[in-house]
């Protein structure tokens, strides 16, 4: 049975501010291209949620994070086995300062 993807409202405005950027940058192809890409790739949990490494700089937390990668985004989630459900927390810029990646709501 595959597992539902559940998207933190913290991970949406990351979207979000993704796809301002790419839009005032580049144009709003460019930016759906992009978004398009980063769920795409968090598609790919749903039947092997756990192909994402460990995220290092998280392991202190009492929440087991995992991550993938779409170009220069971090997409970092965690699974609720029990209930089958992989939740997004973040969409991290890997272009920013690595410990950045603590940040909180």
């Amino acid at each position: 049975m595959a597992f539902k993807i559940i998207w933190s409202e913290f991970a949406e405005i990351q979207l979000d501010e993704i796809y301002k950027f790419y839009e005032n940058k580049a144009g709003s192809n460019i930016a759906k291209k992009h978004l398009k890409g980063i769920i795409n790739e968090t598609n790919k949990l749903i039947h092997a949620p756990q192909i994402g490494q460990e995220e290092e700089l998280l392991r202190h937390r009492k929440i087991l994070y995992r991550y993938l990668i779409f170009k220069n985004y971090k997409v970092i989630y965690s699974l609720d086995l029990e209930n089958r459900l992989i939740k997004i927390a973040d969409v991290f810029d890997t272009r920013q300062n690595p410990p950045k990646i603590q940040r909180s709501k």
